[in-house]
């Protein structure tokens, strides 16, 4: 099993090779985040081990690169950031694990050998509709190659239509997948998020792709040029 292991903190980095390396794994160890995209763009790691504050290129940028790259090798962070946004955010730009500095080495070396044995997850689905690109895994949308920026409800409300492409899409049913089952809530705030989608994934690209359905809601359809 070869391991990266992406830490500029050159005596602990030192330390976890050697640890890593009596338990018979090979391990590549670089000290910033630019060499490490590199060396994990250009080979087949079983694992990597990512700190997030890096001179470079931080961890959240190289797991985001990876990850946009379809480089799926597990990813286990492990940081000094110890908050809940920051592992949430580790979490959401595809790493697998988050383990907070300081733990102790056989916490690390248990975490490290479940994702093994999970192995690479598969490629999660990436929802296309002609050329509209939307990756539930990174949270992100495109347009051709053109990237859209989304708030956590726009996105939550493509994807929902995007899951459904082509059947019409009752308000009543978005509002339940969407909204939470807040059944209170005014179905006119359907209609304002589409609006909200319509001037970011369709206007500025000349596309009508998000129909209405006059007295019943919505539809992604394949996009025609206006």
């Amino acid at each position: 099993m070869r391991i990266l292991l992406v830490e500029d903190q050159v005596r602990l980095a030192e330390g976890l090779k050697l640890g890593l390396e009596a338990e018979g794994f090979g391990v590549d160890v670089v000290h910033d985040g630019t060499e490490g995209l590199w060396l994990a763009e250009e080979n087949d790691y079983d694992a990597i081990i990512l700190d997030i504050m890096l001179p470079g290129m931080n961890g959240y940028k190289v797991c985001r690169t990876l990850r946009e790259d379809n480089r799926w090798m597990p990813i286990l962070m492990f940081t000094a950031k110890d908050g809940d946004l920051d592992e949430a955010e580790a979490l959401d730009t595809g790493a697998d694990d988050f383990i907070s500095k300081p733990s102790s080495y056989v916490v690390l070396l248990a975490h490290l050998r479940a994702l093994i044995r999970r192995g690479a997850p598969e490629r999660p689905a990436v929802l296309e509709v002609d050329d509209l690109r939307i990756d539930p895994a990174t949270r992100t949308c495109r347009r051709g190659s053109t990237d859209i920026g989304l708030t956590p409800r726009e996105f939550a409300l493509l994807e929902y239509l995007a899951r459904s492409a082509g059947r019409v899409v009752p308000r009543r049913e978005l509002l339940d997948h969407v909204w939470d089952f807040a059944r209170d809530i005014d179905s006119n705030v359907v209609d304002v998020y589409v609006g909200y989608l319509r001037h970011k994934v369709d206007l500025p690209f000349g596309r009508q792709s998000i129909e209405t359905v006059r007295g019943v809601g919505y539809r992604l359809a394949p996009e025609h040029a206006s």
